[in-house]
């Protein structure tokens, strides 16, 4: 039976061309609900499209702020509403480019005090922070109102409660900021989008480049697939209601403290 215009489901993935990005589109598209799947990344597609859902790719900068607000005002004039967005951005260690475009900055997570500088406390807040923060302030304009859920890559050292271990200072706070805008945010999107749950996932440690570093301190077991992680998102992201809204979860579905 052909679906009504109401009953069409459409999803948004950030970051789409990532280890983890580009499995939630290769699960997403084997679920028949989404008519349609946006696809974003800073290059062209390198995932695999099924023939099941239409994926719809767009090249732009995900923190760009003129370049969210034009694509959300696309996603209006068309009258699409999401009822899935997940984001799966974020920086951890590795060369960028600065925000500016004139110098490289090399990011290692800081181990003590001396290690901290400008130029990488500005990168990490830049593409973990405020990057979500853009897409949490043009999404609720486009969010399904009969339900929808906006998903962002967060990570358990973003917990201020839990930090029994130090180190790693713009990381832990980048993610900490991530979780606080997202914890604001939901109050104000109570009032304008009250079926819209937001969440900060915490995958665990996933076999992909960001971790790639830190793998050998890794526990057996504990290294996850994409395949996994996702799978885990996706079936906890079913069974949450928005009246809990805010949620801090790990990949087993167990809250973490804020």
């Amino acid at each position: 039976m052909q679906q009504t215009e109401s009953e069409k489901k459409y999803a948004l993935i950030i970051g789409a061309n990532g280890g983890i990005g580009k499995e939630v589109v290769k699960q997403l598209s084997d679920q028949p609900k989404f008519e349609t799947i946006f696809t974003l990344s800073r290059s062209a597609a390198t995932f695999t499209q099924t023939a099941s859902t239409q994926v719809v790719h767009k090249v732009m900068d995900t923190g760009d702020e003129a370049a969210v607000k034009s694509f959300i005002d696309e996603l209006k004039d068309q009258g699409i509403k999401l009822s899935l967005v997940i984001c799966t951005t974020g920086i951890l260690h590795q060369e960028a480019v600065s925000a500016d475009g004139t110098d490289v900055v090399k990011l290692k997570p800081e181990k003590r005090l001396e290690d901290l500088h400008e130029r990488q406390l500005t990168e990490y807040f830049r593409v973990n922070s405020i990057l979500p923060a853009i897409w949490l302030q043009n999404l609720v304009n486009v969010v399904d109102k009969q339900g929808a859920k906006i998903v962002f890559f967060s990570a358990r050292v973003g917990s201020i409660s839990e930090n029994a271990l130090g180190g790693w200072y713009g990381y832990r706070a980048s993610k900490a900021a991530l979780n606080m805008l997202v914890k604001t945010a939901a109050i104000e999107y109570k009032r304008r989008a009250p079926q819209t749950s937001l969440i900060c996932y915490h995958p665990g440690t996933v076999d992909t480049d960001l971790s790639k570093p830190f793998q050998a301190n890794v526990k057996p077991g504990k290294l996850f697939t994409p395949e996994f992680t996702v799978n885990q998102l996706l079936s906890i992201c079913h069974d949450l209601s928005p009246e809990a809204s805010p949620f801090y979860l790990d990949w087993k579905g167990e809250i973490i403290p804020w």
